[in-house]
């Protein structure tokens, strides 16, 4: 009993220390307005810690860094009508299922790989991230990847500069937000590209990263620790399908645009008054500004 009760002592000073360290990089980062003050939430400055173990000025770099690529790449204003173009493929999409823990899942299918344009791939990948973690589940911080690499070939293969980017984007403004990265049944080519990709990612992203083969038992072990094979796709080695709908897809992804917009401001106020069906006066909703754009 004095065991636990000194365990628990222990773990209560822990969180005590990690508060301590959320409340001091706030006060380092100074006052803040706007979408970087929604931005960054407690819970958002623990991430940043942890990828920092812990230690404040680190972390308060890192998150102005973000601060500063999210004034000027503006990830919560991109439309899924600007990168629909992207997604015709499946290449990327949100999962209708979740892993064991709750966790959004991001499906990444390269061997569907339909355009060559970086700049679009990159935003049709942070429009998808920005969606994942809008419908994280509360309590959820992190999401789950499956990729598939049915199809994959070095001629469907995108360059190594804008794999290098995705990562950084990952590693540096979405951090502890990946849970496990799950590459299913890679091909032997792919080690090569691999060679190069994994010195892209720093340790703690890397331990996230596995390996699935499917005649191997313990990975076929390491998919059931993380999602229920019922509803695990047979792509992938369960019992469910994956089939991608862009057009189902597309609709979904137009209501989030509208839930994304809401939730960071990014909309019109309405300028005048519409009337409804039964005669009476009624005020139209709200209307992204980011939909304006074409």
């Amino acid at each position: 009993m004095f065991r636990r009760k000194q365990s628990q002592s222990h773990q209560e000073n822990g969180i005590a220390e990690q508060e301590m360290k959320v409340s001091e990089l706030r006060a380092a980062l100074g006052p803040l307005s706007g979408r970087s003050l929604k931005y960054c939430t407690d819970a958002c400055l623990r991430r940043y810690l942890i990828a920092r173990n812990w230690n404040v000025d680190k972390a308060k770099k890192m998150l102005e860094e973000t601060l500063k690529w999210r004034a000027t790449f503006k990830p919560e204003e991109i439309c899924w009508h600007e990168v629909a173009h992207e997604g015709e493929t499946g290449k990327v999409s949100r999962a209708d299922f979740h892993d064991r823990s709750g966790r959004t899942v991001l499906i990444l299918r390269p061997g569907k790989q339909n355009t060559t344009c970086a700049e679009d791939n990159i935003r049709h990948l942070v429009y998808l991230i920005e969606n994942s973690i809008l419908n994280l589940a509360d309590g959820q911080e992190q999401m789950s990847w499956l990729i598939d690499f049915t199809g994959w070939g070095l001629s469907v293969n995108v360059p190594i500069k804008t794999a290098r980017d995705c990562i950084n984007i990952l590693q540096n403004h979405y951090p502890e937000r990946l849970a496990v990265a799950l590459l299913y049944n890679p091909p032997r080519i792919f080690e090569a590209f691999w060679k190069i990709v994994k010195y892209f990612l720093d340790p703690l992203t890397f331990q996230k990263v596995k390996f699935v083969y499917p005649k191997k038992e313990d990975s076929v072990e390491l998919m059931k620790s993380f999602f229920d094979v019922d509803n695990l796709p047979n792509e992938f080695g369960g019992k469910g399908s994956l089939k991608y709908d862009h057009e189902e897809f597309s609709r979904l992804m137009v209501q989030d645009d509208v839930k994304t917009a809401k939730f960071w401001g990014l909309y019109e106020k309405p300028s005048h008054i519409a009337t409804g069906h039964s005669g009476a006066q009624v005020a139209p909703e709200p209307t992204p500004l980011a939909l304006h754009a074409s």
